[in-house]
């Protein structure tokens, strides 16, 4: 089995399953224009999050890394017509693109992107009292993922879902001596949810035209 086959599968399953309209599309192909070029996540996994916003009845939504807008798009239209979500973005020239694009999707009056540093949004957020977040879902840089699972939890309530990406790094979490940042980030982060006794939770693997990598879901006990 190769890549060329997991990729082949995956648009299979999106052919099916996870049908783009305009606006995901178009938010899709700016990603190139991101400081970031496709690092937005699959369409399959896109409706993956969706359903899973669905399944909890989501009503307010935080995202930690918006980029160009692609997962929120995906996430926010899973959204009931009074609903919230939040999205935070490092990078001024991501969150402009992004900003378009959910206004092209008609999703503007539900969504508020945020421009900053995380770890200085999170307590600002908690200060306004506007959670707690029904599902979060965290998809920016990975040195600090433990700390923003720590701050997820304190804008959570029990049942919600928390879901972090890119945690298996195609496979280079298995090797102790690896010196990416990246992946030292994220074996943090798996070792602290794999202890952490304020959640249930499992990692996913997952294999498709993101190559391998791993989606970690928390549900808060």
């Amino acid at each position: 089995m190769d890549q060329e086959l997991f990729e082949s599968v995956d648009q299979y399953i999106g052919n099916l399953l996870g049908i783009e309209d305009d606006a995901l599309k178009g938010a899709f192909k700016s990603t190139e224009d991101t400081t970031m070029p496709g690092a937005n996540v699959s369409a399959n996994q896109g409706k993956f999050l969706q359903l899973l916003a669905r399944s909890v009845n989501a009503k307010k939504i935080l995202e930690l890394g918006t980029l160009g807008g692609y997962s929120t798009i995906w996430l926010a239209k899973a959204l009931p017509l009074d609903g919230h979500m939040i999205t935070l973005e490092l990078e001024q020239a991501n969150a402009d693109i992004a900003r378009q694009n959910i206004i092209k999707a008609g999703l503007d009056p539900v969504v508020d992107i945020r421009v900053g540093k995380a770890l200085e949004l999170l307590p600002l957020i908690e200060e306004e009292e506007i959670g707690p977040f029904d599902m979060i879902f965290i998809d920016a840089d990975k040195p600090p993922y433990a700390e923003y699972f720590e701050w997820a939890l304190k804008l959570s309530r029990p049942g919600t879902i928390i879901v972090c990406d890119n945690v298996i790094r195609e496979g280079k979490i298995l090797d102790d001596n690896n010196t990416d940042e990246k992946v030292k980030g994220v074996q943090r982060f798996n070792k602290m949810l794999a202890a952490n006794k304020q959640v249930t939770a499992t990692i996913i693997q997952t294999i498709g035209s993101k190559y391998h990598d791993g989606m970690a879901i928390a549900l808060v006990n």
